[in-house]
């Protein structure tokens, strides 16, 4: 994991310097790529843990039921200009038979 965060960080480095861009280092980052970054963090570390615990395909298959349910909060609010959508009986059903499927490939 550090091997990859290391290349990846030259990539970005060489590519900003190229590209003639400067980083303002002391400018705020938007709450937006702040929380983005923390989330993704949370997200790597808990699949490193719970990985071996729950195994691979569980830990899937909660990730996909995961981000259902966040994309029915997305579409429900209108956030970041997404269109709005009722959450319908038949999109909660949906929601509740992949959790349901979740749940299934985790105990079997």
């Amino acid at each position: 994991f550090l091997s990859g965060a290391v290349v990846l960080g030259i990539i970005s480095v060489t590519v900003v310097k190229l590209q003639g861009i400067s980083l303002d280092w002391k400018a705020p980052a938007p709450w937006l790529f702040v929380a983005g970054g923390m989330l993704g963090g949370f997200y790597v570390t808990l699949s490193t843990i719970l990985t071996p615990r729950i195994g691979a395909a569980a830990l899937m298959a909660f990730l996909v039921a995961g981000q259902l349910l966040a994309g029915m909060l997305i579409d429900r609010v209108g956030f970041l200009g997404v269109a709005v959508r009722e959450i319908s009986v038949g999109r909660v059903a949906g929601a509740v038979l992949l959790l349901a499927g979740a749940l299934l490939v985790r105990l079997f």
